[in-house]
């Protein structure tokens, strides 16, 4: 079942969005070479309680982090850790708070130093893609609208996207009905409509679309090695379009 919000709970959820947003500011404005991931998780964790919120990923079935931190081939779901961040690197950080029993959750993908042209390229084009797909956030278009558009935007570039993990519905639980593929066809899926909210993220690899989950559970890489990115926003379907919950 997919849970329509009233103005007042997206209001919350505002809220929410805003805290991830600070939180993620932080994050990627304490980028740099040599800080350690457990570095940067303590940022995260200090922006969401000094805003008197929860972090929404911290024991969330065993996780042990306020972000998930994910380098180079890491797709999602990285571990913080004594790991440092060197020249040429990316980093992915997802991270979410709670705010009244309401979550807000983003992502984004950060060079360190100087990178590869090939793999500038591979951020702008998965942010160009979260991009196109909020932009079918809209009432009486359909589901995997979003899906299409998403996959058109990266496949187009001549990148691929993890089919393995999907957006999702978000209120109360982070993670809500309905799934939202990063590929799909267009026309397709239950009709998007005002109150409904939605945690869109592309997923997109420089390689091959194959991922595999490594031995502690969580960390998801490519199966070619190659870099991926991940981009997310957490977004309000309303009567007069999409509204970005995820902004500061």
């Amino acid at each position: 079942m997919i849970v329509r919000k009233s103005h007042a709970e997206i209001d919350v959820m505002r809220e929410a969005g805003r805290v991830t947003a600070r939180a993620l500011r932080s994050v990627g404005d304490a980028v740099r070479v040599g800080i350690t991931t457990a570095e940067l998780d303590d940022i995260a964790a200090s922006v969401i309680a000094e805003a008197g919120a929860l972090p929404a990923f911290k024991g969330y079935q065993g996780f042990p982090a306020t972000i998930c931190s994910s380098c180079n081939c890491v797709v999602v779901h990285g571990i913080p850790g004594a790991e440092r961040l060197a020249e040429g690197d990316i980093i992915s950080v997802d991270v979410g708070a709670i705010v009244d029993g309401y979550y807000g959750d983003s992502a984004r993908t950060w060079p360190v130093g100087e990178i590869e042209p090939g793999i500038a390229r591979l951020l702008d084009v998965t942010r160009r893609s979260l991009e196109a797909g909020i932009s079918k956030c809209v009432p009486g278009m359909r589901l995997y609208d979003i899906s299409a558009a998403v996959q058109g935007v990266a496949e187009g570039a001549g990148f691929s996207v993890v089919r393995e993990y999907v957006g999702h519905g978000i209120g109360r639980a982070m993670h809500e009905e309905p799934q939202i593929p990063n590929y799909g066809i267009a026309g397709r899926g239950p009709t998007l409509q005002a109150g409904m909210v939605l945690a869109i993220e592309p997923m997109v690899n420089l390689g091959g679309a194959a991922v595999v989950q490594k031995g502690d559970g969580w960390t998801v890489v490519t199966a070619d090695g190659s870099p991926s990115a991940h981009f997310e926003h957490t977004v309000a379907i309303t009567t007069d379009g999409p509204v970005v919950l995820t902004m500061e």
